[in-house]
């Protein structure tokens, strides 16, 4: 029953992972960009959701109503103001902006916030859990998992089902016939990176209820956001939370074997997944 209980639990934190992965996912399905400082962005919205609960007085969720469209809005004027410069041929230059990015992310937040570790506050919601057949499951887990398979389903109708998905997968496809049938691919990349950075602030606000936080740990959620996205498969959303619920599986069995080995059992499932199947296990086909 031990061994079923860490399994359970590796999947509900799994479903947090995808919520780091998704945006990645997103982002280099539409733009082939790899973003250094999406981890950072992620703890810069754990922040806002801090300041706003704090300063409104109101619960993280609730939080969420000013933080989403803060994130949206300067993931817009990030990419339309900066990154669409750096795109092209050439990988290194987004890398290297999104690099400095990163910097001026972690130290602003330092600046600001100084390091001491901070938390939501969630309420009874953090300590509430449920038992399933000798199974005891945190309410905030479960409750992450259910709204990491929400935000992919809406993603994957977003991308397949409306307008501006076709809009996505014509600029990824080839972005000068795009452009020719009337594609402003400047904004489409913009609503893209919007759309990367709401979910960012999902992300963010739930890995802080769920635990602390301090400016320098945006580099540990960005690797397994990577991982998961490339476990899954690059580009391919509903890879990207299989890849999550395998990365925080391996981590909890990990943790059951050496409660030192969490982190390394996380690295070695994903560099097996890498030795068989490089694409990863899902790698996205174009519609």
């Amino acid at each position: 029953m031990d061994w079923i209980n860490a399994i359970t639990q590796g999947v509900l934190l799994g479903g947090l992972y995808a919520l780091f992965a998704a945006g990645l996912s997103l982002i280099f399905g539409v733009m082939r960009l790899v973003n250094i400082a999406h981890g950072d962005l992620i703890i810069l919205a754990a922040y806002l959701g801090l300041s706003t609960s704090v300063m409104l007085g109101v619960h993280p969720f609730l939080a969420l109503l000013v933080v989403i469209p803060v994130m949206a809005g300067l993931g817009y004027l990030l990419q339309r103001g900066v990154l669409n410069q750096t795109l092209g041929p050439d990988i290194l230059p987004p890398l290297l902006v999104t690099f400095g990015l990163s910097v001026i992310i972690q130290n602003a937040l330092l600046e600001t916030y100084t390091a001491d570790p901070q938390k939501l506050a969630g309420g009874a919601i953090e300590t509430a859990s449920i038992n399933v057949g000798g199974i005891t499951m945190g309410v905030l887990p479960i409750l992450t998992f259910v709204i990491a398979l929400a935000v992919i389903a809406g993603l994957q109708f977003i991308f397949y089902r409306t307008a501006l998905g076709r809009g996505f997968r014509a600029v990824s496809d080839n972005q000068d016939i795009a452009q020719l049938m009337g594609l402003h691919k400047a904004h489409v990349f913009g609503v893209a990176m919007a759309l990367a950075l709401a979910v960012v602030a999902i992300a963010g606000i739930l890995l802080g209820m769920r635990t602390s936080f301090d400016p320098a740990i945006g580099g540990g959620r960005l690797i397994f956001g990577f991982e998961a996205v490339i476990i899954g498969g690059l580009g391919n959303l509903w890879g990207t939370l299989i890849g999550g619920v395998i990365l925080g599986v391996a981590q909890t069995i990990g943790a059951k074997i050496d409660p030192g080995f969490q982190l390394l059992a996380g690295h070695i499932a994903f560099l097996l997944v890498l030795a068989i199947r490089p694409n990863g296990l899902f790698p996205r086909v174009n519609h």
